[in-house]
């Protein structure tokens, strides 16, 4: 009998929805990334002034959020319905941190998921985001699922 563990990972695709949208079994061997956004990263947001200084110029608005999680598991998850730029409501499986005396978390942690060690606080973030792209793949003899999906912060 296989007993079901509840990933780190929560995506609902109605954002209303109190049950999450990764299903059991599809995120076992999860994995990803939480990068900047383009728009938040690269050479063109920074400039030499005319003594050479480097200096950002990029707009702060603009500091947003990549996500791309990956998953291996036996099953997809439920991505029946979702396509590119629908909004989704997403408690991330990454970790941020942030210097406890003093500091704040930029986004909402999610419920229960804020841990202490040493002088730095780790939580969660949560994010609204739209669905930039997604990909299941499936090997048919191995009865394995390997998936994709990339989402961007509003």
């Amino acid at each position: 009998m296989l007993s079901y563990i509840a990933t780190a990972l929560d995506i609902r695709f109605d954002i209303a929805a109190p049950a999450p949208g990764v299903n059991p079994f599809s995120a076992r061997g999860l994995s990803g990334t939480l990068a900047p956004c383009d728009m938040a990263q690269g050479l063109d947001k920074l400039a030499r002034t005319v003594n050479g200084t480097l200096i950002s110029i990029a707009a702060p608005q603009m500091r947003k959020y990549r996500l791309e999680a990956n998953g291996n598991d036996v099953a997809a998850p439920a991505l029946d319905g979702l396509w590119v730029g629908m909004q989704v409501a997403v408690d991330a499986h990454v970790e941020l941190a942030y210097l406890t005396a003093g500091g704040s978390p930029a986004r909402t942690p999610v419920a229960g998921s804020s841990r202490v060690d040493g002088d730095y606080t780790y939580y969660r973030p949560h994010f609204d985001m739209l669905v930039v792209g997604h990909q299941i793949e499936r090997d048919e003899y191995a009865a394995a699922v390997k998936w994709s999906m990339t989402l961007e912060e509003r």
